[in-house]
């Protein structure tokens, strides 16, 4: 029944995408901004004590819809199968991924910079306005391989540990990290927890999606640089996703890039050419032919279970 629901949930990203209007996650992050502005009062922000208050905030945002949906799914079977399916299909971000990406690989291709730089810009977080069509290029193929774990692989890993309510957990600790998790002063403590719990929460599907990345690409080529390379990056997560997948794409990533008007010197990842319009689209190839590896799998996984 898992494997159906996940293969459910899957299905009704594909054909909706996220939904366009009133998405939780828009709610959600409503709350959080408001449990920071509350709880991250300025006076305190450059003291370590407030990781404290960090993980109290974070506890307040995430546990009680946790702990709903646990809830709602244990009333009834029934339920439990619309709430599983539901909260997956709101956790993943597959189809989201792939318009983002294909709104920067298509007019990067046309030869319209400005275009493909705006499109990109909401992808990263980077300062975006001054880049090269190389540069548009790798930032776009690094997000994919990035968000193939977070808005799919991760979400689907907990799916299959904890239902529904895993995919939620999942959903949420990201989000946080997201809006929380930088190392500015002001949220230098204040984010400290949710940057903490979603390495902690990624670190087994980050392993598992550079591993699906190698098998649907250059397998040993990804595999080098998930060893040589990964281990340098400041994500320990991160790192292994996009070393795999510059590797299996056979491009190269990383370098230079300005976060906060800041230049950031980044690792370098992969191997090969710099990546053009068209490796963007084979980064979206890349994390749908892992996505099929592990729907695959777990077919295989639950036909055996039913003859043990």
């Amino acid at each position: 029944m898992t494997v159906l629901c996940a293969a459910a949930a899957i299905m009704l990203d594909r054909a909706l995408g996220e939904p366009r209007r009133l998405h939780p996650l828009v709610a959600f992050g409503t709350l959080a901004g408001r449990l920071q502005r509350l709880m991250n009062a300025p006076l305190t922000q450059r003291d370590p004590a407030t990781r404290l208050t960090g993980l109290i905030a974070w506890s307040l945002a995430v546990l009680p819809l946790v702990g709903l949906a646990g809830w709602l799914r244990g009333l009834d079977p029934s339920l439990a199968v619309l709430v599983d399916v539901g909260l997956l299909y709101l956790a993943l971000g597959a189809r989201s991924l792939a318009e983002h990406a294909h709104a920067v690989s298509r007019p990067l291709a046309a030869g319209d910079l400005g275009e493909a730089r705006r499109r990109v810009g909401w992808m990263v977080s980077r300062d975006t306005s001054q880049l090269d069509e190389a540069g548009v290029a790798r930032a776009a193929t690094e997000s994919v391989l990035e968000n193939g774990n977070d808005a799919v692989f991760a979400a689907l890993f907990w799916f299959l540990l904890l239902g529904g309510p895993g995919a939620l957990l999942f959903r949420l600790a990201n989000t946080l990290d997201a809006m929380w998790g930088y190392r500015t002063p002001p949220l230098r403590y204040f984010g400290w927890a949710a940057a903490r719990i979603d390495d902690l929460l990624n670190f087994v599907p980050a392993r598992l999606t550079a591993l699906s990345y190698a098998l649907c690409g250059a397998t040993g080529r990804a595999l080098a640089c998930w060893r040589t390379q990964a281990p340098a990056w400041d994500s320990p997560n991160a790192g292994p996703v996009m070393a795999a997948g510059a590797g299996a794409l056979r491009v190269s990533l990383g370098g230079a890039a300005i976060y906060h008007g800041n230049v950031e010197q980044r690792p370098p990842l992969g191997e090969g050419a710099q990546p053009s319009a068209a490796d963007i689209d084979r980064a979206v190839a890349l994390v749908g032919a892992a996505l099929r590896v592990w729907m695959t799998v777990l077919a295989i996984v639950a036909v055996l279970l039913q003859f043990a």
